[in-house]
């Protein structure tokens, strides 16, 4: 089996993550499939103080946010890196408003999707 890809802690001391077993329970999947989603890329997983963790706005309810998949993917396809799609993920767009994942979590993932695309040329 493969390591499971990790970022390095690129967001604000604020910004809450949670650690993988809490993630696999808040989507009632094993943790084994929290592994997963992270090496397909439908989740981003960062190291904070050593714990292996997700940010909790990538997570409503009981669900992955609607969009974040496709957004990574586009920005990965874009040859950007898993710290520099988290960065831009929550870094303040005063376009939007608010930042991208406030955005994907409010609805608003098809600009959020566009700004993605066009950041690959």
């Amino acid at each position: 089996m493969s390591a499971i890809p990790a970022a390095p802690d690129v967001l604000a001391p604020d910004v809450e993550v949670v650690p993988l077993p809490d993630v696999a329970e808040r989507l009632g999947q094993p943790v084994t499939r929290v592994h997963q989603l992270i090496r397909d890329g439908h989740l981003l997983a960062l190291r904070r103080n050593g714990v292996l963790g997700v940010p909790s706005a990538f997570l409503v309810d009981t669900e992955v946010v609607k969009g974040l998949a496709g957004t990574t993917t586009l920005l990965r396809d874009a040859g950007y890196q898993e710290d520099e799609i988290l960065r831009w993920l929550f870094t303040p767009d005063d376009s939007l408003p608010g930042t991208p994942i406030d955005a994907l979590r409010g609805d608003r993932g098809r600009e959020v999707k566009r700004r993605a695309q066009a950041m690959g040329f």
